[in-house]
């Protein structure tokens, strides 16, 4: 493999761009015509396929380059956007992911970057006819919304999930020009809510739209257009009196392709059953706003059997965990959070009993993330043995180094059945006492795993070295407040360049070692983020990432490239 194709092969998806990314070897005439070679390629959706297949040959990278429609950023910052308009140019669709995700627990300051107003000036000359833009922790201005909606004249779909810097004013900008808006989704965002207003912008007729998640917003229940297939609703309902609630009723009765419902603000008893008639064919159910309880939930659940999704606070309690593993057979993925992550009462919430009644029900769950306050190395043995075919399991036990409850043991023999028994893993969050026999486990047995969250765990630098020397998929590595130092950062040396990124934040990493990093691999950019006060030979916050880009030229004051 010639150094370009090695350089190219380093990086996955559209973090691979390389405009003379192609083989030396390719001098022979293609079999195949243009039009067929790229019509057969047009037929992989695997976008890591797709990076694959590229590096076959000089035609086979050329007819890749024109028959791609859509790319996956998953850093900004890993790739420039004249980069992508000129390795790819009949681009359609664009997913582009910004801040690392420990932004999502205030670790990363808010003027960190990630703008997405550079990409959106290229993509207007590059790119006029994109139809989709899905942009996750960027930030977002109301300008840069505006720009979007008045410089794309076919654009059809916008998703924004933990973004910020916007309001409702520019959601009415996207709502009075696009037309053909078949999908708004803006869910889980920092949004200045103006008021419901902007939603009158829509045409009379919303015959395109499919897809409608305002369910961040505290917006009243829009419900215009019969042919949604999901709708994420802000404040559910207020003081209505029998005539609307059974008009409402009759509304959902015709909602007869809504297969994903959200929101649900303020959500009482009186009004739950206004949505009962669209439950039987919903696959996504997100109550993730609703403080519901079990009987809530229970009488819920007895109309949603097909549901595939459910995401839940934990105020419905152990009860009603039971309910979703009697009811909901066909279960893949349970996310429970927390209703008030600062309450200390450990008494209230879910527990390990819950999560086992789940596993118990729902043999073909693959994907959990899981908030509780305590949890026992036995239960989530169990879990592990209902459930072999987990390929993200994510447990959130919020209190920093809580022990097995019962037996006052750390939690290693917890995560290690997961790690020995789910061989699919692709994606882990550990929490609770760890030591490092956890780590070992996880470098040992997570063979396929891709994702990697760790918090307040671990006992020495030797944590990290096993996952860095036995997980060969390893993608990304996130770590915040544990014990490792400069020897556990260099132990990954020689697995960086064939990962998208690491986070470290408050671990015993100095200036000096993120130095040496830098310096033995100068294709990575190497971060630091100086808190104000902070001691200067330490490292409280790192971020290394690969990038065919360089040191990005938007780097805050407090941000130093090494």
């Amino acid at each position: 493999m010639d150094p370009n194709q090695k350089r190219a092969k380093a990086v996955d998806r559209v973090d691979s761009v390389d405009t003379g990314a192609a083989s030396s070897e390719s001098t022979r005439m293609c079999p195949f015509p243009d039009e067929v070679l790229e019509r057969v390629l047009s037929l992989i959706g695997s976008h890591k396929d797709r990076s694959s297949v590229s590096l076959v040959c000089k035609d086979w990278y050329n007819a890749e380059r024109w028959s791609r429609r859509h790319v996956f950023i998953g850093n900004c910052y890993s790739v420039s956007p004249e980069i992508v308009a000129a390795r790819f140019p009949r681009i359609r669709s664009v997913t582009l992911k910004g801040k690392p995700r420990f932004s999502d627990f205030n670790l990363v300051p808010e003027d960190w970057g990630a703008d997405v107003h550079p990409w959106l000036s290229v993509f207007s000359t590059a790119y006029p006819f994109l139809e989709e833009l899905r942009l996750k922790r960027m930030a977002v201005s109301d300008e840069s919304l505006e720009f979007l909606a008045t410089n794309f004249q076919g654009f059809k779909a916008l998703s924004l999930l933990s973004c910020d810097g916007f309001s409702t004013d520019g959601l009415k900008a996207i709502a009075t020009n696009c037309k053909n808006l078949t999908e708004l989704d803006v869910q889980e965002n920092g949004i200045d809510d103006l008021g419901g207003h902007w939603l009158s912008c829509f045409p009379e007729s919303l015959s395109s739209l499919e897809i409608l998640n305002f369910a961040s917003l505290n917006s009243e229940l829009l419900l215009q257009a019969p042919q949604l297939m999901e709708l994420g609703t802000g404040t559910f309902m207020q003081e209505l009196v029998s005539g609307p609630v059974t008009e409402l009723k009759n509304t959902f009765s015709n909602c007869k392709h809504l297969v994903t419902l959200s929101g649900l603000w303020d959500a009482t008893p009186l009004y739950l059953p206004v949505i009962y008639p669209a439950c039987a064919r919903l696959t996504f159910l997100n109550l993730s706003y609703a403080t519901l309880r079990s009987i809530e939930l229970a009488n819920l659940l007895t109309h949603s059997k097909s549901l595939r999704r459910l995401w839940l606070l934990d105020t419905v309690g152990d009860k009603g965990l039971e309910a979703v593993g009697s009811c909901c057979p066909l279960l893949e993925e349970l996310r429970v959070f927390p209703a008030d992550p600062f309450d200390q009462e450990i008494f209230l919430g879910v527990t390990e009993s819950g999560f086992v009644s789940v596993s118990r029900g729902c043999p073909k769950l693959r994907y959990v993330l899981y908030f509780c306050r305590q949890m026992t190395n036995a239960a989530v043995a169990t879990i592990a043995q209902n459930c072999p075919d987990f390929t993200h399991f994510r447990l959130c036990i919020m209190n920093p180094g809580q022990p097995d409850y019962l037996t006052k043991e750390p939690m290693d023999e917890a995560f290690g059945a997961i790690v020995k028994t789910c061989t699919k893993l692709q994606r882990l969050a550990v929490s609770g006492l760890l030591t490092d026999r956890t780590f070992e486990y996880i470098g040992k047995y997570a063979k396929n795993l891709e994702t990697l969250s760790v918090a307040f765990a671990g006992s020495s630098d030797l944590g990290m070295e096993y996952v860095l020397g036995g997980c060969p998929k390893l993608r990304k590595l996130e770590i915040r407040d544990c014990p490792f130092g400069n020897a556990a950062l260099l132990s990954g040396l020689t697995k960086y360049e064939s990962m998208r990124s690491l986070w470290m934040s408050a671990c015993n990493v100095t200036m000096n070692g993120c130095r040496e990093l830098a310096k033995e691999k100068p294709r990575l950019n190497v971060e630091v983020m100086k808190d104000e006060g902070s001691d200067d030979s330490q490292a409280h916050k790192v971020y290394v990432y690969r990038t065919v880009a360089g040191p990005r030229r938007d780097a805050p004051p407090f941000v130093l490239t090494l």
